[in-house]
């Protein structure tokens, strides 16, 4: 039977379902809502509201609860609660203790919070922004082939990689920086041994940890060992819905299959899943498709993220990026989605870049709410930040992760709104956008510093959209891959 919206009423009994924790932010002395690259800051109220999310409390005992601790009207207090709670559930952060049949649901005896011995704690004082979350690309290898490998094009060796002590003391040292979240990756962060004695150290750090994965080196026996040792969530990537089409973008024979199952056993152990698509003009006609394959495989989440051109995609813009017309139907086909599955499949959506109005906010800002840890141990504001020739990365085999969060220069050159040159510097947006991205900026003018030309203030904003519109009009159907090169015709 096809997923359909749940409405919150007072016989609801409300749960955070797993993969959506309420925790005590003691870097920043305030409670948050984790959830799948999510980071929410409840109100008071909202706050009062989720400590009584238990699975135990039906939603007229809450409002009753809260109307006596308020001394207010019960029917306000309901119409809040209820509001409150349905937006909850419409983002997947919500779930239904009578959904779940038998004893299949969450451990509701698990709190979601610190223990109470470290409340003491005080909040850290920086006079730089604190980092929510980490990606830990534990490794480069990986057994796909993708053309739009985001990863940079001279990957790290194996014989470079951290060791599982070094890692682990990375992890101990992220909750004192601030961190809420990791994201562990690679490559394909499968391909190490100790990926399961990893996610166990992070969860027992306090960090909400998440898994992007490409699915094909995934079984029942290692997801049961990583959610046995608190995996939060998983990610997986899909190349397309075809088989054919699909195995031909990963370079890597019967890939869709595997992946299929990997998501089908990643809801059977009772993760919760997000189905990562990558969307070019190669498959951007399975678009629809992908849509609805991500509601058969119980996904609460689906990322339609168009390629980024950076990384090892550069070399192969001129066959995956789309036309004006394909990036308008498939913007059409996501908002028509949004709207038919509110409440069943939450749906982000990332547009190509060429074609933007407005420059993206670049991870938040370069060095303003996230790093990336390479395999060697690279510190980056972004995954693609080492294609800015002329920066040089500090090392946590050199420095601290505080040291290098807070001093190197890499990671302050361009924080804040101090670098900018015009027009930037005076822009309205400067404090919204951040000027873009930097590594765009740097792969399209040749200066990191100059205004991302996706932006339309940029004077160089005609010419990307002209060479994006341009190149989408030729047909170009092979791809380069790191190791070979593939024709689809």
């Amino acid at each position: 039977m096809r997923p359909h919206r749940a409405l919150i009423s007072e016989r609801t009994i409300p749960l955070l379902p797993r993969g959506v924790q309420l925790r005590h932010d003691f870097a920043r002395q305030r409670w948050v809502l984790l959830a799948p690259e999510r980071v929410l800051v409840p109100d008071v109220f909202a706050h009062e509201i989720l400590l009584l999310c238990n699975g135990r409390t039906s939603v007229s005992n809450i409002v009753d609860v809260l109307a006596q601790k308020h001394r207010a009207d019960r029917d306000v207090v309901l119409r809040d609660v209820l509001r409150i709670l349905q937006d909850l559930q419409d983002k997947s952060y919500l779930t239904d203790r009578g959904s779940f049949e038998g004893n299949e649901g969450p451990d509701i005896t698990r709190l979601h919070w610190q223990d109470t011995a470290e409340t003491a704690r005080t909040g850290l004082t920086s006079a730089n922004p604190l980092p929510i979350a980490a990606l830990a690309e534990i490794t480069h290898r990986c057994p796909l082939q993708c053309p739009y490998c985001s990863n940079p094009i001279d990957l790290e060796r194996a014989s470079s990689e951290l060791s599982t002590a070094e890692w682990k003391s990375l992890i101990a040292q992220m909750p004192g920086l601030g961190v809420l979240q990791i994201h562990f990756s690679g490559g394909e962060p499968l391909a190490r041994k100790d990926l399961v004695e990893l996610v166990g150290h992070a969860s027992a750090a306090g960090l909400y940890v998440n898994l992007i994965t490409s699915g094909v080196l995934l079984d029942r026996e290692k997801l049961s060992a990583l959610a046995n040792a608190g995996l939060s969530h998983v990610q997986i990537s899909f190349q397309g819905t075809e088989n054919r089409s699909a195995d031909h973008m990963a370079g890597f024979r019967g890939a869709q299959s595997k992946k299929r199952e990997a998501a089908r056993l990643v809801r059977e152990v009772g993760l919760p899943l997000t189905v990562n698509a990558v969307m070019h003009r190669q498959n951007l006609y399975q678009l629809t498709d992908m849509i609805e394959m991500a509601v058969e495989l119980d996904a609460a989440r689906l990322e339609v993220a168009h390629v980024q051109y950076l990384g090892w995609a550069s070399k192969n813009r001129a066959a995956l990026i789309p036309t004006v017309e394909q990036f308008q139907e498939s913007t059409r086909i996501v908002d028509a989605a949004r709207e038919r599955l509110k409440g069943v499949l939450v749906i982000d959506y990332v547009i190509p870049d060429y074609y933007a109005i407005r420059p993206k906010k670049c991870m938040g800002g370069w060095a303003k709410q996230f790093f990336n840890i390479t395999p060697s141990g690279k510190v980056l504001p972004c995954h693609a930040a080492e294609s800015i020739t002329g920066l040089a990365f500090d090392s946590v085999q050199d420095h601290s992760l505080s040291w290098i969060w807070n001093e190197s220069p890499a990671m302050r050159k361009f924080r804040g709104t101090e670098w900018m040159n015009e027009p930037c510097k005076s822009c309205e947006f400067r404090e919204i956008d951040f000027g873009g991205c930097r590594c765009q900026a740097f792969a399209l003018t040749g200066d990191a510093g100059n205004t991302d030309p996706t932006c339309a203030k940029s004077r160089l904003h005609e010419e990307i959209v002209a060479l994006a519109t341009n190149e989408a009009e030729v047909d170009i159907r092979y791809f380069d891959y790191r190791n070979f090169r593939q024709d689809l015709r």
